[in-house]
């Protein structure tokens, strides 16, 4: 790989001025490299943890990672802030060597997720996706623009200098540019569709839920369900991944692997963007379907902005969102309307929010200040926790929770894993979700995972 040589040189000259100390160490440099994603899923291996982000509409940004320097690992109530720590001390006097001025997610980078719950995660399909996880990758790839740059981290003081070296050379030398397998569908034997609880049970849930709103003391709560696919062969994260791209480019499409599995989705919502001082984020709730017709697509649209349930359900994560952000800001601005964030088999509302912040907190810090909003839990946060736990009767896992990145200088991105799917082996397990408020219809809640669980189903079940 072009530049590659360069770089290594350059990681040893660091790995030698770290002294056996333990350092993080690395280098950047421009790179040739068409499609990040591609390369990191051709170049993983079996025992590899790996990841890839993009957002195909904006302007192309690519994040994908490979291997591990080093994993932060954390659970309960204080897992963003305990991961944020930790990571900052790890990069506290770092040696590095690159260009003068990169885009953000260049240089060494820290990528992952946290769990929807501060335990969340406890069935055994989820064992390698801990409540949070960071890694520090060996190997990033960012494309940003017409620019790709490539960096190599590393731990120094672990182990003797040279293997190190060697290590990382043999890393970068087998990295391959294969472009991503298409979905193949078993050209015999079917798959197997199955709702991990009847859907009837789903709907007593709803009820359920709408009875204590209307005892007080619960605004709105979300509910969701899981769905398993069991195909004839291994799903293929790689073939996966490049279909929800194509299909959803104006998504957050994000696969978090490891050893045992790949966490992946299409997300249409931002968590939290930090550049700087300058944070973003978007308050996502009310929904409906997509028409391949204009007129019934644009008339579908035009009731979701006027359906009462749905502007009231949206306004309670907006009210959320502004709360949340506000002591921590110089200033907090919502759009006073929202607008219609339509993707491919689905259309919401959607509230841009932007804020100043006057507190220096981390990207991991800013999700974790806003984790979780009452589109995927409720409102109020405690009460609809406890309802959730009772009513839903699954482990939502990373499903709903935080997953992005974040870089050297504490600026990153995190999505809401929604459209998700954790994929084992021969088995896919697939969540969605709805916000239940006073006036919310069991049939109707219904309905709506099931428009939601559309978006990964067909990619899935061949």
């Amino acid at each position: 790989m072009v530049g590659a040589e360069t770089l290594l040189e350059e990681l040893e000259d660091l790995v030698e001025r770290a002294s056996g100390s333990r350092r993080l160490v690395s280098a950047t440099a421009a790179v040739e490299v068409a499609d990040p994603s591609a390369t990191v899923f051709a170049s993983r291996l079996a025992g590899d943890r790996w990841f890839c982000w993009e957002q195909p509409d904006r302007g192309g940004f690519a994040l994908a990672t490979l291997g591990s320097a080093h994993e932060v690992v954390s659970r309960g109530t204080s897992r963003f802030t305990d991961v944020a720590r930790e990571a900052a001390d790890v990069a506290r006097g770092q040696l590095s060597e690159g260009l003068e001025e990169t885009p953000a997610g260049a240089g060494p980078v820290w990528t992952g997720g946290f769990a929807f719950a501060a335990d969340g995660g406890a069935e055994p399909h989820w064992s390698s996706f801990p409540p949070a996880l960071l890694v520090l990758p060996e190997v990033s790839i960012v494309r940003a623009g017409r620019e790709t740059l490539l960096t190599i981290s590393a731990i120094t003081g672990g182990e003797p200098a040279t293997h190190l070296i060697d290590r990382l050379r043999r890393r970068v030398a087998a990295l391959r540019s294969d472009p991503l397998p298409l979905l193949d569908p078993h050209p015999t034997r079917s798959t197997a569709i199955t709702s991990v609880s009847p859907p009837g049970r789903y709907e007593d849930a709803v009820a359920s839920a709408v009875e204590r709103i209307a005892g007080g003391g619960l605004e709105k709560v979300v509910l969701a369900r899981e769905v398993t696919v069991t195909a004839p062969a291994a799903h293929d994260p790689a073939a996966v991944y490049g279909a929800l791209r194509d299909v959803f480019p104006s998504c957050f499409c994000f696969c978090v692997g490891s050893p045992e599995g790949a966490f992946l989705g299409a997300s249409p919502e931002l968590l939290i963007r930090r550049r700087g001082a300058g944070a973003a984020t978007v308050a996502l709730a009310g929904s409906t379907r997509r028409s391949a017709d204009p007129a019934v697509d644009d008339h579908l649209g035009e009731q979701l902005l006027r359906s009462a349930k749905n502007r009231h359900e949206h306004a309670i994560v907006a009210r959320r969102i502004e709360r949340a952000l506000g002591p921590r800001s110089v200033w907090v601005e919502a759009e006073r309307e929202p607008v219609l964030v339509r993707v491919a088999n689905i259309q919401h509302l959607g509230t841009p929010v932007r804020a100043q912040l006057a507190d220096s907190m981390s990207a991991v810090e800013l999700a974790g200040l806003l984790h979780p909003t009452p589109a995927v839990g409720g409102e109020p946060a405690d009460g609809a926790a406890d309802a959730i736990g009772e009513l839903e009767d699954m482990d939502r896992g990373w499903y709903a929770g935080p997953v992005g990145w974040m870089d050297a200088a504490e600026d990153g991105e995190f999505c809401v894993a929604l459209r998700s799917a954790l994929l084992r082996d021969r088995t896919a397990h697939l969540f969605a979700g709805a916000g239940i408020v006073s006036d919310s219809a069991p049939d109707a809640e219904l309905a709506e995972t099931e428009l939601k669980l559309e978006a990964l189903l067909p990619l899935l079940a061949g």
